[in-house]
């Protein structure tokens, strides 16, 4: 359990009582809907779709979360205490190549979501019982069907012969997968609404549909269905682990009110400290992050590396662009030795690619920034928001590709950006920046005084640059001043120039006091 099963908000009541005036007719009914109790009905891939837009022409019912008075106000502690017992994952034993675990309700997860499996067009209710679980406090054990609240695949990922966890769904519309050999990190969302703001809204997986696979599979359909005060939504992944582990993602969204700040496969995880900021932490270890940079490949084939901040306040950047290539949240120091961390494996963490599929047209990545005073909070929100609202009554799909893996899953040839460093300069009055670049392009650049930096800021001077290779790795090494002034927010760019061009990925940075 790491701190990501603490996510915001829980799941959702059952749907039953919730669809019944939808309009749609009894036969239907009992086709589509999810029902709390095990029913069968024929089920297709518009499914869902269709219940989403029923679901959207009523007014939003928030969860029911009564639970038990056993187990009304359940620690985490607890929480961690009930463990699904293997033998009884759906699938077990029957030579699949995937296997379902549910999660309990109770602690931050009080909400019910229904789940079903899906079999020959025919979708059938996973029933509940308290003897799925081994529970460390016998207290925790209920009678009843109280339902579940999340549930985990696993595969055999790393051995053939041993089922390891690789996606997890628990909590609001939260997500999180690895590749082979990775731990959790980062998390996904299925929608973001008004994120940093004080309002914030988090919408909610109901429900899910998980089709059996056939033997030898590749692959796992997972249907979800999500909710909220403003929107409904469908959402069919298909999960193929591996070397890495790949989601694709349909995607079709029913505003029941117009949605001004809306998110688009939001990403979210942790950032700390490291190199940049090591200024304001008192901690024995290099750096601890789940992420250290924002990446970005944009429409016009700009490739763009934003190393991450812990700010002193909140910060919101937004990236203009139109159609982009594809962002996401990544980790590219790979060595133990960048963060020594023994226990929670910062050096494993996914980094998570997000790949457009069609137009998405015009928008931005937007960066969210949160202070955080350690790590225990996620801090740190991108997505992409489209130019135009979510009007209501409308329908907006969306479809993409997540890579979780170990690093951008298209090779560039440009220079990265692998060492953003931030220090005083001697007499404390600037700050001087090192940013190390490695890679083909700058490998064999002659130091014949040709290569340069291209460095901009939005306020204050930049001062003393240096430019020089670094015969350790086998790349370059760029050293400039910020003389910022009274500024209290300063936009900087870097490019690292060859007698050809650009040779590196462009380097933007948002420091702040």
């Amino acid at each position: 359990m790491y701190r990501r099963d603490l996510v915001q908000g829980s799941a959702t009541a059952s749907l039953l009582a919730l669809l019944a005036g939808t309009g749609l007719p009894a036969s239907a009914r009992a086709a589509t809907v999810p029902l709390p109790a095990p029913v069968t009905g024929p089920f297709d891939g518009a499914t869902v779709r269709r219940l989403a837009q029923a679901l959207a022409r009523q007014a939003y019912v928030g969860p029911d979360t009564k639970l038990p008075g056993a187990i009304t106000n359940m620690s985490y502690d607890n929480f961690r205490g009930i463990r699904y017992r293997a033998d009884r994952a759906l699938w077990h034993d029957q030579s699949l190549p995937f296997q379902v675990e549910f999660f309990p309700r109770g602690f931050l997860y009080e909400a019910r979501v229904d789940m079903f499996e899906v079999a020959d067009g025919q979708a059938k209710a996973v029933p509940y019982s308290a003897d799925m679980f081994d529970y460390e406090n016998p207290k925790m054990q209920v009678a009843g069907d109280i339902g579940f609240s999340g549930l985990r695949i696993r595969a055999p990922i790393n051995r053939p012969d041993v089922f390891d966890e690789v996606c997890v769904f628990l909590g609001a519309s939260y997500f999180r997968a690895v590749a082979k050999g990775q731990v959790y990190g980062l998390s996904a969302r299925g929608l973001a609404i008004g994120t940093g703001n004080q309002k914030e809204e988090f919408s909610r997986f109901r429900a899910f549909w998980l089709e059996r696979p056939q033997p030898g599979a590749s692959s796992l359909v997972i249907h979800a269905l999500l909710d909220s005060q403003s929107v409904t939504g469908a959402f069919r992944f298909t999960l193929r682990p591996g070397a890495e582990t790949v989601f694709d993602v349909e995607s079709a969204l029913y505003p029941r009110v117009d949605i001004t700040e809306p998110g688009i496969a939001p990403l979210t995880g942790m950032f700390d400290f490291d190199t940049n900021n090591h200024n304001k932490v008192d901690d024995w270890r290099p750096a601890a992050h789940d992420s250290e940079g924002l990446s970005m490949w944009n429409g016009q084939g700009l490739q763009i590396w934003r190393p991450l901040n812990n700010p002193t306040t909140l910060q919101i950047s937004a990236f203009t662009d139109g159609n982009p290539r594809g962002f996401g949240l990544m980790q590219r120091k790979r060595a133990f030795a960048d963060y020594e961390d023994l226990a929670l494996q910062y050096e494993k963490r996914p980094s998570l690619w997000i790949e457009p599929i069609g137009d998405w047209e015009q928008g931005v990545v937007e960066l969210v920034e949160i202070p955080t005073a350690n790590e225990v909070n996620d801090n740190i929100v991108a997505f992409w928001r489209p130019k135009d609202k979510l009007a209501a009554k409308g329908e907006y799909t969306f479809t993409y590709r997540m890579h979780w893996g170990w690093d951008n899953p298209f090779p560039t040839p440009l220079g990265r950006i692998v060492a953003t460093r931030i220090g005083a300069t001697e007499d404390g009055k600037r700050r001087l920046i090192v940013l190390d670049i490695v890679g083909d392009a700058v490998k064999n650049l002659p130091d014949d005084g040709k290569v340069h930096a291209d460095v901009k800021t939005s306020q204050g001077k930049i001062q003393n640059v240096v430019v020089e290779p670094n015969p350790d790795s086998g790349g370059w090494r760029i050293l400039f001043e910020l003389a910022p002034g009274d500024a209290k927010l300063v936009e900087l760019q870097c490019i690292l120039i060859g007698a050809a061009g650009p040779v590196s990925e462009t380097w933007l940075y948002r420091w702040t006091p």
